[in-house]
């Protein structure tokens, strides 16, 4: 079974955090929501509170597959600023596995230099962050093990695209037919 990481932080975007989870455990992936912040209890942008799965501190990443960044903000200055993510970001990356980061976050993986040569999206305000990447104003942008997307409004595509790579398109499209998106 594949296992995915999305990691929430106080002040995260709920519909970018929480789609993603929806739609891959829907698809059978493994799903575990890691809190940055200390607290099980984690607050979003809008105020919902959301009860994650494991703090940062407890959680085993070794059998990890893809470790998912939502955006919102505050969440993503507050994940940009803790530095055991920023190592097991620089771990996943070093060894090709899949990190995916959408809205404001894709900005953290700027910030690491994982975007040089890359095509990448982000929030639009944001692209000025994507350090070196080819920027593009798709919902989605896969380049090898970096997916990016650009805000709530792609969450649904966002997550499609997690199930294609993590489980194959036929997978993909029947979560897609079951949710009746397009």
């Amino acid at each position: 079974m594949k296992r995915v990481s999305v990691f929430l932080a106080d002040g995260f975007e709920e519909i970018e955090g929480l789609t993603v989870v929806d739609l891959l455990r829907r698809a059978g992936v493994h799903v575990d929501t890691v809190s940055v912040s200390g607290s099980l209890v984690i607050h979003g942008a809008h105020g919902i509170g959301v009860n994650a799965d494991v703090l940062f501190g407890n959680m085993d990443f070794s059998d990890v597959d893809m470790l998912v960044l939502p955006g919102g903000m505050p969440g993503t200055v507050h994940l940009q600023e803790h530095a055991g993510l920023e190592e097991l970001l620089k771990e996943f990356y070093e060894k090709q596995a899949y990190i995916a980061a959408i809205c404001a976050a894709p900005s953290i993986l700027g910030a690491l230099g994982f975007l040089k040569g890359r095509t990448a999206c982000s929030y639009p305000s944001m692209e000025g962050t994507l350090t070196g990447a080819d920027v593009v104003r798709e919902s989605v942008a896969v380049d090898g093990h970096i997916i990016t997307s650009r805000g709530m409004g792609t969450a649904i595509p966002f997550a499609l695209t997690l199930i294609s790579i993590l489980c194959g398109q036929e997978k993909a499209d029947e979560v897609s037919e079951s949710v009746i998106y397009a």
